[in-house]
């Protein structure tokens, strides 16, 4: 008789850090390489919910929820500073709680100034990084960010007003289904997940001003490369080249300073992981095993 192999068991865990209560998922060995992974807008760690058990088998996984998304908790915008420095701070102290020192990154999104913010704070940390649509460059920055731009250059109420529609249930399904060739591949759970949460009373606030705070990122793009050139992160590269929030013109400049890079286009929008896993997952997994799993 032919004995199947375990399946990964994910916990569903919150631990205080500076006083917010921080929701993650956990998997794996945990004296295995840690992965730890990003998640981007308007999700949570919901979005690596397939991923998870995939890297399980021999991989330390960890997936965090920032304040005011999926499971953490959302203080009141008008006594808690919403910002990716802040958000940072809060990953980073998760992970000291956990005793984890050392990790390959996953970043998409939102979750790449989340993440820069640790590579900046502890250079040597990063074992290994994976980005998918996640930016980096000034050029990643297009016609979707137009609107926002205006927000940034003049803070009104006004132009915070017009950003609104971001968190419509339109727009959260925009982002799932947008540039994906077969939306059957889209599981509508994603948007029925997302919306409840954007809803909560006092969220739309919330992620207006993570909104706003995104333009304090971009004075660290050269920092963060800098740190690219100077650490060399090995790097995979997974991103939908049809993704209209980043665009394909973010993904090309990594190429300037890494060396050790694997570039993948693929033909899909912004959530890659929804109707790509079949071909993004075992790159991944393949990337980790060459790169991260004996580093």
């Amino acid at each position: 008789m032919i004995q199947k192999s375990a399946y990964p068991v994910t916990r569903h865990q919150t631990l205080t850090v500076d006083g917010i209560k921080i929701f993650y998922r956990e998997a794996g060995p945990k004296d295995g390489p840690t992965v730890l992974l990003l998640h981007g807008f308007p999700t949570s760690s919901h979005m690596f919910r397939n991923l998870i058990p995939y890297l399980a088998d021999r991989y330390h996984v960890i997936a965090p929820d920032y304040p005011g998304y999926g499971q953490s908790e959302a203080p009141d915008a008008r006594s808690f500073s919403y910002t990716f420095e802040k958000f940072g701070q809060l990953v980073d102290g998760l992970l000291h709680q956990l005793g984890v020192q050392r990790y390959a990154m996953y970043v998409m999104d939102y979750g790449a100034p989340v993440g820069w913010q640790l590579a900046l704070k502890h250079p040597d940390a990063i074992s290994g990084l994976i980005v998918q649509n996640g930016n980096a460059y000034d050029e990643g920055l297009k016609e979707f960010w137009d609107p926002i731009k205006i927000y940034w250059a003049d803070g009104k109420k006004e132009s915070r007003d017009k950003l609104l529609n971001l968190v419509t249930l339109e727009t959260t399904i925009f982002q799932y289904t947008d540039g994906v060739s077969d939306r059957t591949r889209i599981s509508p759970d994603n948007w029925t997940h997302d919306q409840p949460l954007l809803d909560r009373p006092g969220n739309a606030d919330i992620q207006m001003d993570v909104m706003y705070d995104y333009r304090n990122n971009l004075p660290l793009y050269p920092k963060v490369q800098a740190w690219l050139r100077d650490k060399q992160p090995p790097t995979l590269i997974v991103w939908g080249k049809n993704d209209f929030i980043f665009p394909e013109p973010g993904a090309h400049p990594y190429k300037r300073d890494l060396k050790d890079l694997e570039f993948h286009l693929l033909d899909t929008g912004h959530f890659v992981l929804e109707d790509k896993a079949d071909e993004v997952f075992p790159l991944i997994h393949d990337f980790l095993d060459r790169k991260v799993a004996h580093a």
